[in-house]
């Protein structure tokens, strides 16, 4: 499971939006806990990536530069200075890459055979959101999964989004509202 906070998952769409028609692309920096709730302690990657009840908690979210010059509308890459100095921000924090996130401008939530061949990180979280016409439509998630390159594979992953209190308050209130 993906858990993230609703203004994270918010930035995240928003950046696709933002970079439309081009897809954007970011990294989600967290920790793997085990499923027992925020307490619990956390575990190694290998355990992570066959731990069915393993959830990757984000706790911060950093947008990256596509650097794809090519083909900018239907691929992405982040550059790996960028990507080495964003692990060492998040080491800096406490924390570690749990996932990856980009947009596909115009084209489903799903991961490409691209986006396959292209994801090497065992454990992590891989988040797509689809964005149509310029509007973030639908976001999803996916798992990357295995011991190495011969059997990994991408299962779909729940997202839990964490919405604060006065923000539940207030939609609970327009749903009453419209009703």
């Amino acid at each position: 499971m993906l858990r993230i906070q609703y203004a994270d998952y918010e930035a995240l769409r928003a950046h696709g939006e933002e970079t439309y028609p081009n897809e954007c692309c970011g990294v989600l920096l967290g920790k793997n806990i085990s499923g027992e709730g925020d307490t619990a302690a956390a575990v190694d990657s290998t355990a992570a990536t066959n731990s069915a009840a393993a959830i990757n908690k984000v706790q911060q979210i950093v947008r990256a530069g596509n650097t794809r010059t090519d083909s900018a509308h239907n691929r992405y890459n982040i550059a790996p200075q960028e990507l080495v100095k964003i692990q060492r921000q998040a080491r800096g924090l406490g924390l570690d890459i749990v996932g990856f996130y980009h947009s596909h401008p115009d084209h489903p939530a799903q991961w490409s055979t691209t986006d396959f061949a292209e994801a090497h990180w065992l454990g992590c979280s891989y988040i797509i959101t689809s964005i149509e016409h310029g509007k973030a439509a639908t976001t999803n998630s996916f798992l990357l999964r295995g011991t190495g390159e011969d059997d990994k594979n991408f299962e779909d992953e729940p997202i839990q989004i964490d919405i604060p209190a006065n923000i539940a308050a207030t939609a609970a209130q327009n749903q009453k509202g419209s009703a």
